[in-house]
């Protein structure tokens, strides 16, 4: 059986996502949507340092080539 990345992240909507972004920034929050580039939306958006809350945001869009990966 085969499974695709995009069947992955569709079954993730509405669920808790971290993001591993370059630079060593990490964002989690609620995954509200993606499109083909991997651009995502999150919802109740934190950005971390160091395991600490940096800052939160309602609505985060963060571009998807700036994505090293996402922890499901």
């Amino acid at each position: 059986m085969t499974v695709k990345p995009f069947d992955v992240l569709t079954k993730r909507i509405g669920q808790n996502v971290l993001l591993q972004l370059k630079g060593g920034k990490q964002v989690r929050g609620i995954l509200k949507g993606f499109d083909v580039h991997l651009n995502i939306v999150l919802g109740e958006a934190e950005e971390l340092e160091e395991g600490q809350v940096k800052s939160k945001n309602s609505e985060m869009l963060i571009r998807g080539d700036s994505i090293v990966f996402i922890n499901v």
